[in-house]
């Protein structure tokens, strides 16, 4: 069950957490789509932070630094919920993917609430938030353990991105399961034709299922690596070969 909204409100917000003004770049998203082949529909899309003139992640990620990083994080869930809301991704029922920083999250039961009082505003149901995480920054995992399991007892969904490709790995797994698990897409690219990744995948995959946890594949982009991917049973599928992001648009998927 979702906490109610005033369990969470600005009134419990600790001294650390700001509304995001502080990051002074103007940010917009791009959206990418997540398909779900077993029902030919779009299970999700994954808000990909830009700037506003169409500069790509890694121009805003450079202005990113300790002392505005939560500023950044907390702007940017409040941009990719309001702009979501807008293009209306709430009707179509998919869910908005949105990745988080774990060490821009001082205390998730209070830094939560910018987050909930956009999804408030704009009136976008919070168990449609997806919220994936990257192995890629090295991190306490107490601290981010503490993050996802607040995050799930809240009633948001949660996601390893990049899963194989950084620090946490199966040490995580072994402590928290979240809902899904995106596979780093070195994993996908020329599978059709890589055995020795066909062999590590099919085990993950087993892996995964066995933990009641749902596989992601992104960085897809040919027909093939498409079907071995859905063979092996990851019916989501993420990359070019059916949408690249889009800039303030929720892409049609090829």
């Amino acid at each position: 069950m979702v906490a109610p909204f005033g369990s969470y409100g600005k009134r419990t917000l600790c001294t650390g957490c700001q509304d995001g003004g502080e990051f002074g770049i103007p940010i917009t998203m791009a959206f990418q789509p997540i398909v779900n082949l077993s029902n030919k529909s779009i299970f999700a899309y994954e808000a990909l932070v830009r700037g506003v003139d169409g500069a790509g992640a890694q121009t805003v990620l450079s202005r990113v630094t300790p002392e505005n990083r939560y500023a950044f994080d907390q702007k940017c869930r409040a941009t990719a919920i309001s702009l979501a809301a807008e293009l209306g991704l709430a009707e179509q029922g998919a869910l908005l993917s949105i990745n988080f920083l774990p060490n821009a999250v001082y205390d998730p039961n209070t830094c939560i609430g910018v987050t909930l009082e956009a999804a408030e505003r704009a009136n976008f149901p919070t168990s449609q938030i997806l919220f994936e995480f990257c192995e890629h920054e090295e991190l306490d995992t107490d601290h981010l353990l503490h993050i996802l399991r607040a995050y799930d007892k809240i009633g948001f969904k949660t996601a390893i991105d990049d899963f194989g490709a950084g620090y946490a790995g199966l040490n995580l797994l072994s402590r928290f399961q979240p809902d899904y698990v995106k596979l780093d897409m070195e994993l996908s690219r020329a599978i059709d034709t890589t055995p020795v990744k066909q062999v590590m995948m099919r085990h993950t995959v087993a892996m995964l299922e066995s933990l009641g946890i749902t596989p992601i594949s992104e960085g897809v982009e040919t027909t093939k690596e498409a079907r071995i991917l859905a063979d092996m049973g990851i019916a989501l599928q993420q990359g070019f070969i059916y949408a690249r992001p889009a800039l303030a648009e929720l892409p049609k998927v090829h």
